[in-house]
Protein backbone atom coordinates (compact mmCIF):
# COMPACT_ATOMS: atom_id res chain seq x y z
CA UNK A 1 0.00 0.00 0.00
CA UNK A 2 1.26 3.10 -0.91
CA UNK A 3 1.77 6.20 2.12
CA UNK A 4 -1.67 7.63 3.02
CA UNK A 5 -0.01 11.33 3.51
CA UNK A 6 -0.52 12.42 0.11
CA UNK A 7 -4.43 11.61 0.08
CA UNK A 8 -4.83 12.53 3.27
CA UNK A 9 -3.74 15.96 4.95
CA UNK A 10 -5.35 14.91 8.24
CA UNK A 11 -2.54 12.74 8.89
CA UNK A 12 0.07 15.60 7.91
CA UNK A 13 -1.39 17.21 11.31
CA UNK A 14 0.28 13.70 13.92
CA UNK A 15 3.66 14.52 14.70
CA UNK A 16 5.02 10.75 14.28
CA UNK A 17 8.24 9.55 16.01
CA UNK A 18 11.62 9.05 14.66
CA UNK A 19 10.52 5.47 14.08
CA UNK A 20 7.13 6.89 12.13
CA UNK A 21 4.70 5.65 14.87
CA UNK A 22 2.34 7.73 17.26
CA UNK A 23 1.08 6.49 20.59
CA UNK A 24 -2.82 5.17 20.63
CA UNK A 25 -4.63 4.75 23.68
CA UNK A 26 -7.75 2.62 23.68
CA UNK A 27 -10.72 3.87 26.11
CA UNK A 28 -14.09 2.27 26.67
CA UNK A 29 -16.65 4.84 24.97
CA UNK A 30 -18.84 4.08 27.83
CA UNK A 31 -17.29 3.89 30.63
CA UNK A 32 -14.04 5.99 29.90
CA UNK A 33 -11.62 3.27 31.24
CA UNK A 34 -8.23 2.65 29.63
CA UNK A 35 -8.13 -0.53 28.20
CA UNK A 36 -4.15 -0.45 26.39
CA UNK A 37 -2.15 1.63 24.93
CA UNK A 38 -0.27 0.75 21.08
CA UNK A 39 1.50 2.37 18.38
CA UNK A 40 0.49 3.25 15.02
CA UNK A 41 1.97 4.34 12.08
CA UNK A 42 0.73 6.19 9.15
CA UNK A 43 -0.61 3.19 7.51
CA UNK A 44 -2.67 2.08 10.80
CA UNK A 45 -4.38 5.41 11.40
CA UNK A 46 -5.56 5.53 8.00
CA UNK A 47 -6.98 2.03 7.66
CA UNK A 48 -8.87 2.94 11.53
CA UNK A 49 -10.55 5.61 9.99
CA UNK A 50 -11.83 4.00 6.95
CA UNK A 51 -12.99 0.87 8.92
CA UNK A 52 -13.91 1.81 12.12
CA UNK A 53 -12.03 -1.21 13.63
CA UNK A 54 -8.70 -0.57 15.60
CA UNK A 55 -5.51 -1.08 13.69
CA UNK A 56 -1.97 -0.77 14.95
CA UNK A 57 1.52 -1.17 14.63
CA UNK A 58 3.16 -4.04 16.12
CA UNK A 59 6.19 -3.53 16.90
CA UNK A 60 7.39 -6.97 17.58
CA UNK A 61 6.46 -8.17 14.19
CA UNK A 62 7.06 -5.19 12.14
CA UNK A 63 3.43 -5.26 10.34
CA UNK A 64 0.05 -4.13 10.71
CA UNK A 65 -2.10 -5.42 13.93
CA UNK A 66 -6.10 -5.58 13.43
CA UNK A 67 -6.81 -6.06 17.25
CA UNK A 68 -8.84 -9.17 17.41
CA UNK A 69 -7.54 -10.90 14.25
CA UNK A 70 -6.51 -13.81 16.69
CA UNK A 71 -8.85 -13.47 19.59
CA UNK A 72 -11.76 -11.52 18.19
CA UNK A 73 -11.96 -9.23 20.68
CA UNK A 74 -11.95 -6.48 18.23
CA UNK A 75 -12.25 -2.85 18.80
CA UNK A 76 -15.04 -0.99 17.21
CA UNK A 77 -13.72 2.71 16.49
CA UNK A 78 -16.63 5.61 17.64
CA UNK A 79 -14.41 8.80 17.57
CA UNK A 80 -10.86 9.50 17.52
CA UNK A 81 -8.96 12.12 18.73
CA UNK A 82 -5.28 13.59 18.73
CA UNK A 83 -3.49 15.44 21.54
CA UNK A 84 -2.50 18.94 21.56
CA UNK A 85 0.87 18.19 20.81
CA UNK A 86 -0.18 15.68 17.83
CA UNK A 87 1.83 13.30 19.32
CA UNK A 88 -0.82 10.86 21.18
CA UNK A 89 -4.46 9.60 19.59
CA UNK A 90 -7.03 8.89 21.68
CA UNK A 91 -9.52 5.78 20.43
CA UNK A 92 -12.90 5.93 21.73
CA UNK A 93 -13.87 2.14 21.05
CA UNK A 94 -15.91 -0.32 22.06
CA UNK A 95 -14.42 -3.38 23.10
CA UNK A 96 -15.72 -6.59 21.76
CA UNK A 97 -15.59 -9.45 24.04
CA UNK A 98 -14.88 -7.42 27.16
CA UNK A 99 -11.19 -8.55 26.50
CA UNK A 100 -8.32 -6.08 25.86
CA UNK A 101 -5.38 -7.25 26.93
CA UNK A 102 -3.43 -10.18 25.73
CA UNK A 103 -3.33 -11.40 29.62
CA UNK A 104 -7.03 -12.40 28.94
CA UNK A 105 -8.25 -9.23 31.34
CA UNK A 106 -10.08 -6.04 30.75
CA UNK A 107 -7.56 -3.67 30.44
CA UNK A 108 -3.68 -3.75 30.21
CA UNK A 109 -3.65 -1.75 33.43
CA UNK A 110 -4.03 -4.24 35.93
CA UNK A 111 -1.26 -3.30 38.10
CA UNK A 112 -1.20 -0.69 40.97
CA UNK A 113 1.55 0.64 43.03
CA UNK A 114 0.44 1.03 46.49
CA UNK A 115 1.72 4.66 47.73
CA UNK A 116 2.65 3.16 50.97
CA UNK A 117 5.99 1.67 51.67
CA UNK A 118 8.16 3.22 48.94
CA UNK A 119 11.22 1.33 50.02
CA UNK A 120 9.23 -2.03 49.97
CA UNK A 121 6.48 -1.54 46.94
CA UNK A 122 5.26 -3.56 44.53
CA UNK A 123 3.20 -3.48 41.60
CA UNK A 124 0.09 -5.78 42.85
CA UNK A 125 -2.55 -7.08 40.39
CA UNK A 126 -5.49 -5.94 40.65
CA UNK A 127 -8.00 -7.61 38.33
CA UNK A 128 -9.05 -11.25 37.71
CA UNK A 129 -7.99 -13.10 33.93
CA UNK A 130 -11.46 -13.26 32.77
CA UNK A 131 -10.20 -15.87 30.24
CA UNK A 132 -7.02 -18.08 29.89
CA UNK A 133 -4.64 -16.45 27.17
CA UNK A 134 -4.10 -19.97 26.24
CA UNK A 135 -7.90 -20.48 25.30
CA UNK A 136 -7.86 -17.50 23.45
CA UNK A 137 -4.49 -17.50 21.38
CA UNK A 138 -4.29 -21.59 20.71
Amino acid sequence: MSSPDSRLPWLQQVHFNTDGLVAAIAQDAHSGRVLMLAWMNAEALAETHRTRQAVYWSRSRQALWRKGEQSGHTQQVHRMQLDCDGDAVLLHVTQHGGIACHTGRQSCFYRELPPDTPEQAQWLETEPILKDPGDIYS
